[in-house]
């Protein structure tokens, strides 16, 4: 069993470590966090033209032989880099239409997906939720009603994956965003570099993703995958928070000699990376178990979202505190590394859910163990 990532992935890592560096510096951060949604336009087209949002997508409709792993270590930069970019979300969506959607619905909505041209999002259910809570959209007649609440890029995307409740069960349904019968509301959060929105649909023309009644376990596949992703992005913003809180603290002199040389300093800095690494070691594992689908994904998925929020909260608050009162104040960068880790705590649902789910996921066994217990 081999967690590690090929050579090949890696040299992706790097040459994405290298763009996110170039292209998306604190600066812009701090644009787009202060209102300037509009700073990280030219960021989403880059991706797209270097073929990073194509990852996923088979070569027929625009992919460039990019997967699973590449997507994970691309999360990774941008969570180190904290980009304004939906991109867990739009992977979600890709995902979903790449695997459950029809010829005609990948023919049609994959290109602009792979390119850029169009953003993508994905709601789903509550993680924890089950198969007979219904969702607060319904769809009848291939028109969906309700409201969801808050969506990432709700306010920008052209299109979005929407779990809802037919008369046959829970389903997964593709809404093009652009009708009148959607209204968007932007929606404050504690991280405006990630905007969120409510949508409300009165009646939106929606079609239909995979096979009727197979709604519930579709979404939880997404929401496996969806929760990895964000493992990485957390993970790659625990490493800059402990990367920033380090770099301060051997440049700050308090009584003659930097603070890094204080062992209450240094033993800070050694917690926050044992959280790191312990975080690595789940978001690794998530990433195997989800390419190469093995029973143990939802454990899995759920360890990552656990161990990837506590170091990415704990790298935060630690920055904060390395810094002291300047680590306070609005000038510092130390806000945006706590903003996100805040707003990345609680993608899908909080903690108590996801520790919910690891321990019904642990508590139901593989298929191999069922057997065995039968025999």
């Amino acid at each position: 069993m081999n967690f590690e990532f090929s050579d090949e992935a890696r040299a992706v890592q790097a040459e994405a470590r290298r763009f996110f560096g170039e292209r998306c510096p604190r600066p812009l951060v701090r644009h787009a966090v202060e209102g300037e949604q509009a700073a990280a336009a030219p960021l989403w087209r880059e991706l797209g033209t270097l073929g990073y949002l194509a990852a996923g997508i088979d070569a027929e409709h625009g992919g460039q032989g990019l997967g699973l792993p590449e997507r994970c270590l691309i999360c990774e930069e941008a969570g180190r880099a904290l980009a304004p970019l939906p991109l867990v979300a739009h992977w979600t969506a890709v995902t979903a239409i790449a695997r459950h959607g029809s010829a005609a619905q990948r023919a049609r909505w994959l290109p602009p997906l792979a390119d850029g041209s169009i953003i993508a999002t994905c709601t789903l259910a509550p993680a924890g939720a089950g198969p007979g809570v219904d969702s607060p959209c319904r769809l009848e007649h291939d028109l969906v009603t309700g409201t969801r609440q808050p969506v990432e890029a709700g306010a920008g995307a052209g299109l979005v994956v929407l779990q809802a409740h037919a008369p046959d069960g829970l389903c997964l349904v593709l809404v093009e965003l652009a009708q009148a019968a959607v209204e968007r509301t932007v929606v404050p959060m504690i991280d405006p570099s990630r905007p969120h929105a409510r949508l409300t649909f009165r009646g939106a023309r929606a079609e239909r993703l995979g096979a009727a009644g197979a709604g519930a376990a579709l979404a939880d596949g997404l929401r496996d995958h969806a929760a990895i992703l964000t493992g990485f992005c957390q993970l790659g913003g625990a490493d800059a928070a402990l990367a920033m809180a380090r770099d301060y603290a051997l440049e700050r002199y308090a009584f003659g000699r930097v603070i890094g040389g204080y062992q209450a300093i240094k033993h800070k800095l050694v917690d926050v990376y044992v959280r790191n690494e312990i975080a690595r070691g789940h978001c690794y594992y998530g990433a195997w178990s989800l390419a190469t689908d093995a029973p143990e994904t939802p454990a899995a998925a759920a360890g990552a979202r656990l161990a990837a929020t506590r170091a990415f909260s704990f790298a935060a608050q630690e920055n904060v505190q390395v810094h002291g009162g300047l680590g306070f104040t609005w000038e510092a960068d130390c806000h945006l590394y706590y903003r996100r880790a805040r707003l990345l705590a609680l993608v899908d649902a909080p903690l108590d859910a996801w520790r919910e789910r690891l321990v019904d996921a642990m508590a139901t066994p593989a298929p191999d163990a069922a057997l065995a217990q039968v025999a």
